[in-house]
């Protein structure tokens, strides 16, 4: 099932290109912050689970093309996100794994604008990436017990300003932090519809230019690791993401003007538009500075 939230911050479900409204299932969840409906859903969905698979089969909905997609999650509770955590195409060590928190606030969904924050940077870069979506409250899970603490997926966009705040510009990352450096969309695909998130493709583009073009399947970490080390340092509980890292071969700078599209495989697409209120330049190709550098990096 593909869960979104449209228009108004009304949940829906996603079928082929038709968005079909909730009616008066998720009425009990929508309460007095319509942002939080869709952790509301995940919290109780399996109560719910086959009146929406009742409803997935029967209604019509309308063409999605005439509602407005907002990110599933617009403000998840936490949003965590993985360093590199790619082989980058080596035969190589993998990097002992590593995770940072980055802002709820900077959420935003399929078809809103990035906006590059009016401070001094030397690059801002995209990073396409699978979400997962955490569905119940959970603590100190071992890897076999990991995976049944997903509720589903989602498309994520790691918008990385580089260098230019903190004490140390270099390596800072609150810079990540930025409102609208999160794009995710278009829908949670639950994780039962995704056979094997080790081998899913994703892809990048700007305008008609394709960028990232890799597979989970180069992942250093596998997702059992990533929310058994996650879970040693924190409590999880429903609606928390976790991005589970980006593939830097395809890397590049978002600017002024561009549009991008974010792909994964079974879950779909979105784009995006980006804006500089200060008009900044940055050749628009791949990086191939710092693909080669994370390319040769060692652990």
């Amino acid at each position: 099932m593909k869960l979104v939230m449209y228009n108004d911050f009304r949940p829906g479900i996603l079928v082929e290109d038709r968005v079909i409204g909730m009616a008066g299932i998720a009425d009990e969840y929508m309460g007095s912050h319509p942002e939080d409906v869709m952790i509301n859903i995940i919290e109780d969905f399996a109560s719910v689970r086959d009146e929406l698979l009742d409803l997935e089969e029967t209604a019509d909905g309308v063409p999605v093309e005439s509602v407005q997609l907002r990110a599933p999650i617009p403000r998840p509770r936490k949003l965590i996100c993985c360093f590199g955590n790619y082989r980058e195409g080596q035969d190589r060590d993998s990097f002992p794994i590593d995770m940072f928190l980055k802002s709820p606030e900077a959420v935003i969904g399929p078809g809103d604008k990035v906006i590059l924050p009016k401070v001094d940077f030397r690059i801002c870069h995209h990073e396409a990436e699978l979400a997962l979506v955490i569905g119940k409250r959970v603590k100190d899970l071992t890897q076999d017990e990991a995976m049944g603490a997903i509720f589903g997926y989602t498309a994520f966009m790691d918008v990385s300003p580089r260098g230019g705040v903190g004490r140390n510009p270099g390596m800072t990352m609150i810079s990540k932090s930025f409102d609208t450096c999160a794009p995710m969309g278009p829908c949670i695909v639950t994780a039962d519809e995704i056979q094997n998130p080790h081998d899913l493709s994703i892809k990048y583009w700007v305008g008609d230019q394709e960028r990232h073009d890799y597979s989970t399947s180069d992942l250093e970490h596998t997702l059992p690791e990533l929310i058994e080390w996650a879970t040693k340092v924190m409590t999880l509980v429903p609606g928390d993401v976790i991005a589970i890292g980006t593939n830097h071969q395809g890397i590049g700078p978002l600017q002024d003007g561009e549009t991008g599209k974010v792909e994964i495989e079974g879950i779909g697409s979105f784009s995006i538009k980006v804006e500089d209120p200060l008009k900044r330049e940055w050749p628009v190709e791949i990086d191939q500075e710092m693909a080669t550098m994370v390319r040769e990096a060692r652990p």
